[in-house]
């Protein structure tokens, strides 16, 4: 999964890759010739007593190390720019992929999960990059050539080489074989820890008001030890990495020392050749060093690029039609045909051969009981997941061949929820019409009755707006919500229990100004106030994701008893008539 997902990253970059493996081989072909020229130097000239001999070769070394170092210095910025421009590759994709993911593959991921996938994963698989780049392409080149040069100094001194590359191998790889499930754990581990670091943050209010901070700081405690406890069993085994390698490294130097003392005293080496050979073990041995740092972060980064493919590997359920519909010829009629939507592996759909008819200059009301599959069945319309079974139609057309953009632009949905996102009052208001003029927001905010607390504000449409809008209001979040949307002015106004928030006077004043500014729209509306919706020209009722009436108020009280409950729930039999 690593490979192929570098694979893909990396094919845009040949030419930066091909520079840079040339210029490893470069600086690496250097760094092996240095420890020739050294023996040369104490074999020729020190023990012969040639200055000449030794200045000369010592200006050769000079320009050797000077060739390396720029070689390397060149390797390196190119290895760098090159895997920075992989992670924002992989960044993006993982971005776009998600963008494109309806409700069901986001609440499937969940938020702090693809947060995770997007930032620490990425970093991850771009480091082994980086790292593949500076260290890994000289590596091997690095452990042949020394290999190649040692035998060619003396071959018998060489058979240490035979007995210390194999025994390192054998023990990096037992290593890396326990490492990588313990990364897998420790990357869910990681997204539990976001996961309840996010709900506390965002539940803040919630846990001072029931004061569960001791319940919750044990909840994070627990979460924070399980990662701490993986961590340290990582630690542990990479601790053991480093000793291994370098007890080793530290008895085949002895061996050579011992070995080679008794070639010289033969006859059969010079000193300098066993001083080159010294220097070439090392070189072998860093190269391998270099491979275990490599080995030590291909397991996490494997697991990491499993969990960026999985979110690659994942399509929408809401897919672009290949032909869309890129014109309307009519202007806001809605029709929802025998629709339907089951989520994937529930027994039960949530909704059931729905039909629904709203026209331009009508209100139509949706109302039922919570969990009666109202949000749903408007997050059909702007397709934030697609109807199981059955149509959804916009101007005669559905909305699976709509071009997402005239979509877009014919659908305006305020959610249950408004999100508002950091920025100003007025970046928010033109998040659906970038275009607009300062007097068309302070219009929709007038229309929105926000108009009055956004003058209050003391930069007015310029006044900050927290992440989420958590430094104003619910209602005055709701009215901003609904105001962004007035900007937008589509044809189809879909507003999903976006009164709530509002006392009954702000809820009747806004209710009047809409009336006026979408008189030739078509507006839904789902609300559980009945105040609300009374007055509609159209009220559906919903009961366990059915259709059980259609009709006016009073059609309804006198003959849908579902709706009489729900109205005598809130009103007195004299106020619901």
């Amino acid at each position: 999964m690593l490979i192929r997902l570098l694979r893909t990253c990396l094919s845009p970059y040949k030419k930066p890759i091909a520079l840079l493996v040339l210029l490893q081989f470069v600086q690496t072909c250097a760094s092996l010739y240095l420890p020739t020229l050294n023996a040369d130097i104490i074999d020729e000239g020190v023990v012969a007593g040639d200055t000449g001999y030794i200045l000369t070769y010592g200006a050769v070394m000079i320009g050797v190390s000077l060739a390396q170092v720029v070689c390397n210095i060149g390797a390196v910025y190119h290895g760098a720019r090159t895997a920075s421009a992989v992670g924002r590759d992989i960044r993006a994709a993982v971005f776009d992929r998600v963008q494109s993911f309806s409700a069901r593959e986001v609440g499937h991921f969940g938020a702090p999960s693809l947060i995770t996938r997007t930032t620490n994963d990425v970093q991850q698989v771009q480091m082994l990059a980086l790292m593949t780049f500076t260290l890994m392409v000289s590596a091997p080149i690095m452990c042949v050539g020394g290999i190649v040069m040692a035998l060619g100094l003396d071959v018998p001194l060489s058979g240490v080489l035979l007995a210390v590359v194999p025994v390192l191998g054998i023990s990096v790889s037992l290593i890396v074989r326990r490492l990588r499930p313990l990364f897998r754990t420790m990357q869910d581990r990681l997204d539990t820890v976001n996961r309840v670091l996010r709900e506390q943050i965002t539940g803040n209010r919630v846990i001072r008001a029931f004061i569960r901070d001791d319940y919750e700081k044990k909840r994070f405690g627990k979460a924070n030890d399980e990662l701490t406890e993986v961590s340290l069993g990582t630690g542990r085994l990479l601790a053991l990495m480093f000793p291994i390698v370098m007890t080793v490294v530290n008895l085949s130097s002895v061996a050579v020392v011992w070995f080679g003392a008794h070639r010289i005293d033969a006859g059969g080496m010079e000193i300098g050749a066993l001083t080159a050979f010294l220097a070439y073990l090392m070189q072998i041995v860093m190269s391998v060093m270099m491979a275990t740092f490599m080995f030590m972060m291909v397991p996490r980064a494997e697991v990491c690029a499993e969990r960026i493919q999985e979110v690659l590997g994942t399509e929408s359920s809401v897919v672009p039609p290949t032909a869309p519909v890129r014109e309307l010829r009519r202007h806001g009629t809605l029709e929802i045909r025998g629709a339907g939507f089951r989520y994937p592996g529930a027994e039960e759909p949530v909704l059931k051969n729905i039909d629904l008819l709203a026209r331009p200059g009508e209100t139509t009301a949706v109302i039922g009981s919570t969990g009666s599959g109202k949000s749903t069945l408007l997050g059909l319309v702007p397709r934030l997941f697609d109807a199981t079974e059955g149509e959804v139609l916009v101007d005669g057309v559905d909305v699976t061949t709509l071009d997402p953009a005239l979509l877009a632009r014919t659908v305006g949905l305020v959610p249950q929820k408004p999100y508002l996102f950091a920025g100003t009052v007025a970046t928010n208001l033109r998040y659906g019409n970038p275009d607009a003029t300062d007097e068309e927001l302070w219009q929709a905010l007038e229309v929105a009755q926000a108009k009055g607390f956004v003058e209050g504000l003391e930069q007015g449409l310029d006044s900050p707006i927290a992440q989420g809008g958590t430094n104003v209001s619910g209602g005055q979040r709701q009215r901003l919500a609904i105001a962004r949307t007035l900007v937008q002015r589509p044809e189809i106004y879909l507003f999903d229990d976006s009164f709530s928030a509002l006392d009954y006077a702000t809820d009747a004043a806004l209710r009047s100004a809409l009336g006026r500014e979408t008189a030739e729209a078509t507006v839904v509306i789902v609300a559980q106030r009945v105040a609300t919706i009374r007055d509609a020209d159209r009220i559906v009722v919903l009961d366990e994701g059915r259709v059980v009436g259609t009709g006016r108020h009073h059609e309804l009280m006198a003959g849908n008893e579902t709706y009489r409950e729900i109205v005598l729930s809130q009103l007195t039999e004299a106020e619901a008539a």
